[in-house]
């Protein structure tokens, strides 16, 4: 195992999201701070709770998830892009570096980055919305977990897209309608019979339904589920990176 490329490759991508602080760090916080000032305080004042937990401590899970999907997704796909764009990739390919190494690296800043912020916006949500945390080892687990997860999908997006705009479509399109339709502001019970059948097709929801749970106990599918659901993610986003690397698709070109 090459630790000192592994150490670069962690460092560069950590020094540079500490040079962009404003647009990495602040900006999602004050969005989903947002959030918490409109859905938490002003309406959750006035709505039932939910599964006995008031409204506005039963969205911060799914607030914090909302941020830490598209932020993992962000960092790694961008992480990976540059060094495409700017033709530097080569460089890389032709060190002494493994494709573990290679991914150990990029999705392990993406990662740190993604729970240092998370961290963060559980920490301002106190601020506005109180709430407990009932399995905090299991809520850190779910924390990791989501974000290595998502950083390998965001890796994956980075080689795949071949310009900047490519890099939005898949979370703007796709993983942001599936976080707001994955439970994140209601408890999937609330639905009619055929659509809850429906959501759970979503994987988004087992992400949700796991994290709050760790929160406060209840959940929309068994804590078990979610977890496997996770791993496997992960496991197929492993495998897609196995593949890429293998083949060069998108890399070597």
């Amino acid at each position: 195992m090459n630790v000192h490329a592994i150490q670069a490759i962690y460092r560069f991508e950590m020094a540079r999201w500490f040079r962009t602080l404003a647009q990495s760090v602040i900006s999602p916080v004050l969005s989903t701070s947002l959030y918490f000032v409109v859905f938490g305080s002003a309406i959750g004042s006035r709505m039932a709770s939910i599964d006995g937990v008031s409204y506005g401590a039963f969205i911060v899970p799914g607030l914090v998830m909302l941020s830490l999907l598209s932020e993992s997704i962000s960092n790694a796909s961008f992480g990976i892009y540059m060094p495409k764009w700017a033709g530097t990739i080569y460089e890389l390919l032709s060190a002494p570096v493994s494709w573990v190494e290679t991914v150990i690296g990029y999705v392990g800043a993406a990662t740190t980055k993604s729970v240092l912020l998370g961290l963060l916006i559980l920490a301002t949500a106190r601020l506005f919305v109180p709430f407990e945390i009932a399995h905090p080892v299991w809520m850190l687990a779910f924390l990791v977990l989501t974000a290595v997860t998502f950083s390998l999908f965001g890796f994956l997006i980075g080689i795949w897209a071949d310009d900047f705009q490519k890099l939005q479509i898949v979370p703007s399109l796709i993983v942001t309608p599936l976080t707001f339709l994955g439970g994140s502001f209601y408890s999937i019970s609330m639905l009619p019979p055929i659509w809850q059948k429906i959501t759970l097709f979503n994987p988004v929801v087992y992400l949700v339904s796991g994290f709050r749970w760790s929160f406060y106990g209840v959940s929309d599918v068994a804590v078990g589920i979610s977890f496997a659901a996770t791993l496997g993610f992960m496991a197929l986003c492993l495998a897609a990176v196995w593949w890429v690397f293998r083949t060069g698709y998108r890399i070597k070109v």
